[in-house]
């Protein structure tokens, strides 16, 4: 026999909340990817960008990159092969296990990455960061943290 549980619907203040989070995720996202298009990267290429200009040796495997970008290994190896076609990066084999490939950073990837973040920087800047006071953006840092830490710990069993 099932037991039915009662939905536990949002309230009006959860709800406005809900959905004012959705709003400035699908806007800032949307505003992102506009400010980075003059410079023909989406926001997944600036994403690896970064991964990979922090990185060791300016490379990862491309497993572990996957798993950083949230991106299937199929999406990702599509990524990165539009990525070389611009020279932003190469593949490398693995010498440690030959099925394995790394993503690497080229002189041009790095090159564009030091000439787009000033711009990328002064974007979140001007439509996030300078929007809030201070005491906003540590409330906000500390309301968010543990739905980070959550999800974090969920990625391994979705």
């Amino acid at each position: 026999m099932e037991t039915e549980t009662a939905t536990r619907w949002l309230s009006d203040t959860e709800q406005c909340a809900w959905r004012t989070y959705l709003d400035v995720n699908r806007l800032l996202t949307y505003q992102m990817e506009k400010d980075l298009q003059p410079f023909g990267l989406t926001n997944n290429d600036y994403e690896i960008l970064v991964n990979l200009s922090e990185s060791p040796e300016r490379r990862m495997r491309m497993s572990d990159l996957a798993a950083a970008t949230l991106q299937s290994k199929s999406r990702l190896s599509h990524q990165i092969t539009r990525m070389e076609n611009a020279g932003l990066v190469r593949r490398e084999n693995c010498e440690s296990d030959r099925r394995g490939l790394y993503a690497v950073l080229t002189d041009q990837g790095m090159e564009t990455m030091q000439k787009v973040a000033p711009h990328h920087v002064e974007s979140v800047r001007k439509h996030f960061i300078d929007l809030l006071s201070p005491e906003a953006l540590a409330d906000l840092h500390e309301s968010l943290k543990p739905v980070a830490e959550h999800l974090r710990g969920r990625r391994g069993r979705v």
